[in-house]
């Protein structure tokens, strides 16, 4: 599994690091690289009357050259087009030396209904908006409807961010080399890639490693060897007593989906701790589900200090004001044994006037600290991230949980999580049946189920937003809230048996 995402800094550094170990040289390595972009392109259109291959100055371009020879050495039908000329002495320019095709300009690129392109111009490598002739190219490719096999990132994506500055070439297949990069996954351009392809062209495992990169893709390979799996001696106990806070009788049902989740999540215990004036409420929708009155410092003191739950759930349904802030930071200052809180929904909202209290309470505590921000959210604890326009989500994401000393769960089609240590993995396998009420109270339940369990904190958050996109996969549209809970019994059957869905591996 090639979990590792590199921005293009980092696999340019890669490229260098492989050709100094060898066995190929930069040509080499260009060489292998247009190879692999032929053999995907002839496997899945082996019949297209004629593939237009648009060629940058750089070494994307490189890629092209080597691409448009090797179609024509197949007897395919190829017309090759440049937007500048490589730089001398460069790979590109030897791929281009060894073409046998002349490189018509790329202002003259004139193709038919029912050709493919190849989109060789600039790959994961530029940062700005397309322009002039490469603007001019990408309008009649899309006029036409024309298929497009981007070769790294589709020009016009940020590698780095995925942003779109301006226009981006639109492919049906992307395929890319060494490891996926950021832009993969992250919207909006993972929406102009497609299917990602990752190839192989010789830059060894061990090459990426000594790179240190600190961002992943979300999989079940990245966490799986902390998933909690109880022993045939354990106890109800020892696998986890998880608490959840309840709002008062007319928003009680955010707690009992989180409370849920986490039982689900193989918590062994799960209490909701209920003001006095729901206790009826609450009671009268629970039975695996323990409940327990708590309407005020005194008594979650006392609770705590009887039951000792390993995680706490604090914001769904709870209600904004000075008890969701007292009860979050005397549990911040004062949670003894227990692993995690995690904080969503209210509990998030309720110190958007004074986010420092929250963050030195969590710089200062013995309770990890797990935060669940949607994007209206995170602007309230974070706004100078939020409106920085030149932060992608994951650098948003990273900086908030450095600052913050929490693991930052940032919620989107395109979630990131990210721990203060500056690890991050972007997840990959989010559905749009999640979009709806209650979705986020089931994720805090997985969350606290996991680490109830003793799990690792990073790693409980990020296989909580794979588990939770999976089951919202598996039971798919008309899924509501509800249904979430009990579809995650089989994927944690599909993850112990080994038989898991896995997204581009």
């Amino acid at each position: 599994m090639k979990l590792e995402l590199l921005t293009p800094e980092e696999m340019a550094e890669a490229d260098r690091r492989a050709i100094a170990a060898g066995p190929f040289d930069g040509i080499g390595l260009m060489r292998n690289a247009g190879q692999a972009v032929t053999a995907v392109l002839l496997a899945r259109y082996p019949q297209m009357r004629r593939i237009h291959v648009l060629c940058g100055p750089g070494n994307n371009g490189g890629d092209g050259y080597v691409i448009a020879r090797l179609l024509h050495e197949t007897g395919a039908s190829v017309s090759l087009w440049a937007s500048g000329a490589p730089r001398s002495g460069s790979d590109a320019a030897k791929a281009a030396a060894e073409c046998p095709l002349r490189a018509l300009s790329l202002a003259d690129f004139a193709p038919m209904p029912g050709e493919l392109v190849v989109d060789a111009l600039y790959g994961a490598g530029l940062s700005r908006a397309l322009s002039g002739m490469d603007a001019q190219a990408l309008e009649k490719v899309e006029a036409l409807g024309l298929p497009v096999m981007a070769v790294d990132l589709p020009s016009g994506v940020s590698g780095a961010t995925g942003a779109v500055p301006g226009a981006a070439f639109r492919a049906a297949v992307t395929v890319t080399f060494g490891r996926r990069k950021p832009g993969h996954l992250l919207l909006p351009g993972r929406e102009f890639c497609g299917e990602v392809i990752l190839a192989d062209i010789g830059i060894g495992d061990d090459v990426i490693a000594s790179v240190g990169a600190r961002t992943f893709v979300n999989e079940p390979a990245l966490w799986r060897a902390a998933l909690p799996v109880p022993s045939v001696d354990t106890h109800k106990y020892r696998r986890g007593h998880v608490a959840v806070f309840s709002g008062g009788p007319d928003s009680t049902g955010a707690a009992r989906l989180a409370a849920m989740a986490a039982a689900r999540s193989g918590a062994g215990a799960v209490t909701v701790l209920s003001p006095g004036s729901a206790m009826h409420v609450n009671a009268a929708h629970l039975t695996a589900i323990m409940l327990h009155k708590v309407d005020d410092a005194a008594d979650l003191s006392a609770f705590v200090k009887a039951r000792w739950p390993s995680a706490f759930i604090l914001g769904p349904g709870f209600g904004i004001g000075e008890k969701a802030r007292d009860f979050t930071l005397a549990l911040l200052r004062d949670g003894g044994r227990s692993v995690a809180l995690v904080l969503d929904a209210d509990g998030i909202t309720a110190f958007r006037e004074t986010p420092e209290t929250l963050f030195e309470a969590a710089a200062h505590s013995g309770t990890a600290l797990v935060l669940t921000p949607h994007q209206g959210e995170f602007a309230r604890l974070f706004p100078d991230l939020a409106a920085n326009e030149q932060l992608s989500k994951l650098e948003k994401a990273r900086s908030a949980a450095s600052r913050s000393q929490a693991v930052v769960i940032f919620k989107g089609a395109d979630t990131v999580v990210a721990a203060p240590d500056g690890r991050a993995a972007i997840n990959a396998n989010g559905v749009p049946w999640l979009a709806t009420a209650g979705s986020g109270d089931v994720l805090a339940g997985i969350v606290a189920g996991l680490m109830g369990q003793g799990m690792p904190v990073f790693e409980a958050a990020s296989a909580a937003v794979w588990l939770h996109a999976e089951a919202g996969s598996r039971f798919g549209p008309g899924l509501i809230a509800e249904d979430l809970p009990l579809s995650l019994a089989a994927v944690f059957q599909a993850l112990l048996t080994g038989q898991e869905r896995v997204v581009n591996p």
